[in-house]
């Protein structure tokens, strides 16, 4: 192990270590590298089409336009395009899986489509009961636009983000939603931090701030402060600046919610990043991934410092491309990220030695083409159950979008590895009654939550036919510097 590895991997576990800035020069490669998977290799496809390693199952949990788990009510079908993701423990033992529907916005669609689309969108939640099955399915947000991925708070709420960048209007970009997964208490715009293209957001528990990204080809890395955490209805929203060296500073946006017709991105002269995607945060550090260079970058909050943790450009056949949502393995402060393009897999770093290796990989027609016309899926919505042993993604434009579980002993191989050093972190939060949109103290499940979603009763083939066919128009016209009445797809 060379010197370089040896010191972020101290750094990326937690340790004390203290160095230069010079230590972070762009000179120096990366650290993450291919590694050997502790699952094993991928095995042949099963009938859902996702290669896994030995020893685990799949089952789909919802597909866009079906009723999941056979529940009936409007509010309890798939929505289109299923993103950013997380599971809430509940005190019954089971859980809640919540899960953003990034659907383009009613104002971005020039032809005619089979469904009113300006009915869809929002986020969705499903819970499970302690052996996992599927009792419920409500709406928690509705009537929004192109909700990408998001973050739990510790509080247990969840942070839907709309991924939309207005160039005609800046204050018409995107918003962060705060919602309540029980769904009893209705959603709460968040416009102070930041209207912009939000992929990402994440909380840091320990200095009370929320770290986001920002998915366009200059966009920024933000830090939002609030004046009293954890209500983020007020507060400080910032940019960080990365020196040569790697140290970071902060810069303030005086105008986040852009009501004088400035972007947050041109408000500052801060640090670009290449589409910044997936942002989390874990143990003092904010893992932060950007698609446009194939990156994942490591910020120490206890250090205000920047490397590069993986870089695709650093290998002649990298093991991991297309990089895009990202999380935590409970337990373990593993990250598992997914692959929008690429091989189509969700790849793991693990953090005890920065190897590289994938642990799922979905192929055949559904991921790749539907009704005749070339359809490229991606993974998104990762999130694990609060055990640690189902792991959540979606094939999200497979069909209009298809949610996957996975189980198997994703953390007793990892204890049977002798490299994996365990953290305690989390990427799961038990339900909590102190937030802006918490959840009312004594609050059931709602028989049916949400609004009417009535269009989506059509047949599912023709509105996952309309959708994807809607979708591969917006991708074609969609250059990284969006055009007036377009808006960015998944």
């Amino acid at each position: 192990m060379d010197r370089r590895k040896f010191l972020l991997l101290s750094l990326a576990s937690g340790g004390t270590l203290t160095i230069g800035h010079g230590f972070l020069a762009p000179a120096f490669a990366a650290p993450a590298e291919p590694g050997d998977s502790p699952y094993g290799p991928l095995g042949a496809a099963d009938d859902l089409g996702l290669r896994l390693p030995d020893g685990f199952t799949s089952r789909t949990i919802k597909q866009f336009g079906l009723p999941i788990a056979g529940l009936v009510g409007l509010d309890k079908v798939g929505l289109p395009f299923p993103d950013g993701a997380a599971t809430f423990a509940t005190d019954d033992g089971g859980w809640i899986l919540v899960s953003n529907s990034e659907n383009p916005p009613p104002a971005d669609i020039t032809d005619p489509t089979p469904i009113g689309l300006d009915q869809l969108g929002g986020a969705q939640a499903i819970r499970f009961s302690s052996d996992g099955t599927i009792t419920d399915a409500y709406s928690i947000l509705s009537g929004t636009r192109s909700n990408c991925a998001g973050g739990e708070t510790p509080w247990g709420t969840w942070l839907s983000c709309e991924e939309v960048d207005d160039p005609n209007d800046a204050a018409n970009s995107g918003l962060v939603y705060e919602c309540d997964p029980i769904g009893a208490t209705p959603a709460v715009a968040l416009p102070l931090l930041g209207r912009f293209k939000h992929e990402n957001a994440t909380i840091d528990p320990v200095r009370n701030c929320v770290y986001q990204s920002e998915d366009i080809s200059d966009g920024f890395f933000y830090r939002f402060t609030p004046t009293a955490y954890p209500d983020l209805t007020a507060g400080i929203l910032e940019a960080a600046v990365v020196a040569d060296d790697g140290s970071v500073t902060w810069l303030e946006i005086s105008d986040p919610a852009c009501a004088g017709g400035t972007p947050c991105r041109r408000q500052v002269d801060a640090t670009t990043f290449d589409g910044g995607e997936g942002c989390v945060y874990d143990d003092g550090k904010v893992f932060l991934t950007t698609k446009g260079d194939d990156r994942v970058w490591m910020f120490d909050a206890d250090t205000d410092e920047m490397t590069i943790l993986y870089d695709a450009s650093d290998f002649a056949d990298p093991v991991l491309t297309g990089v895009d949502h990202i999380i935590v393995q409970p337990g373990t402060g593993n990250l598992v990220i997914a692959e929008d393009g690429g091989d189509l897999e969700a790849v793991m770093i693990r953090r005890s030695d920065f190897a590289v290796f994938p642990v799922l990989q979905m192929t055949g027609p559904q991921h790749f083409e539907l009704v005749g016309s070339p359809v490229v899926s991606e993974v998104s919505g990762l999130a694990f159950n609060p055990t640690g042993d189902r792991l959540y993604f979606n094939s999200q434009r497979a069909f209009g979008g298809i949610t996957y579980e996975v189980t198997g002993p994703w953390s007793t191989a990892l204890q049977e590895d002798d490299t994996t050093t365990t953290t305690g972190s989390t990427s799961t939060t038990t339900l909590a009654p102190t937030t802006t949109a918490a959840p009312a103290a004594g609050a059931t499940l709602p028989a049916t939550g949400g609004s009417d979603l009535g269009p989506l009763a059509l047949g599912a083939g023709a509105l996952a036919a309309g959708l994807v066919a809607l979708r591969q128009r917006l991708d074609r016209q969609l250059p990284d510097e969006m055009t007036p009445e377009t808006v960015d797809g998944p």
